[in-house]
């Protein structure tokens, strides 16, 4: 059993270098192409070397008997939000590339909707996997948000820093980790992040569209955390005063994830 895990192990860490690997070759691409400067350059090998670095010790923590088809689908995203975030970091001192930058986030943002499907058919669905897919969607949407920022203003950053300031809110607060019921409802909210920043992102619409769409974006997350966060509260509350069962979170359903996912 032992000598299969290693083996395994072996064969895991080798896919996240091949990972690593791809992200350098598409950073290299884009560099000849378009010229990427210091800035773009230093960024883009810093998440190839981050991603890979975190990615290695979750599987050789995880115990997998392989990395599986839909990892390799979340990978692949990972790869184009590494892109992106070279993109973005190069715009503060070049000139914008909005064309590939809203290509490779456009493709990333439809690829998160296969790599769930590839998991469920598959049969290959894992808690690895499910938290490597939260954090690449995280990574983009923060790396939007500091793209769109400097078109709307810095309130934008507010949509990405969300979901960063619950988890380090809940090392305080520790009835903000509590699981949350699955909601259609958050999954929508999350999805329209993405979808609104690369429309504020391309460019293609009046400033007062492109205001009005992210801040409907940014609304519709606030109503998000704040449900969630109400539905936690109740259940830290009714739990310490004995009242329990909990009234089931509005429009949930019979699945749970923890929370740092809700948006």
């Amino acid at each position: 059993m032992a000598l299969n895990h290693t083996h395994n192990a072996r064969l895991l860490r080798q896919e996240t270098a091949a990972g690593a690997g791809v992200q350098i070759l598409l950073l290299t691409l884009l560099g000849a192409s378009l010229g990427l400067g210091p800035a773009g350059w230093l960024t883009g090998l810093a998440f190839a070397a981050v991603t890979w670095a975190v990615l290695t010790r979750a599987v050789s923590r995880s115990w997998l008997s392989s990395f599986g088809p839909a990892n390799r689908v979340t990978l692949a995203r990972a790869t184009l939000v590494g892109g992106v975030t070279a993109l973005v970091a190069d715009s503060f001192t070049s000139p914008p590339r909005v064309t590939v930058l809203t290509a490779l986030t456009a493709v990333a943002l439809i690829l998160d909707a296969v790599d769930g499907q590839v998991a469920r058919r598959t049969g290959t669905s894992s808690p690895l996997g499910a938290r490597f897919d939260m954090e690449v969607d995280a990574i983009l949407i923060l790396v939007l948000s500091v793209y769109v920022a400097t078109a709307l203003g810095p309130w934008v950053l507010l949509i990405g820093a969300m979901r960063y300031a619950f988890v380090a809110a809940a090392r305080f607060l520790p009835w903000l980790s509590a699981p949350l019921p699955h909601s259609m409802a958050r999954k929508t909210v999350a999805a329209l992040q993405g979808v609104a920043l690369l429309v504020a992102a391309t460019g293609l619409l009046p400033a007062p569209a492109d205001l009005a769409v992210v801040l409907l974006a940014l609304a519709s997350l606030i109503w998000s955390f704040a449900r969630d966060i109400g539905w936690l509260w109740s259940t830290e509350k009714a739990l310490r005063t004995g009242l329990a069962p909990v009234v089931p979170h509005p429009r949930a359903q019979t699945a749970y994830v923890t929370p740092s996912s809700a948006a």
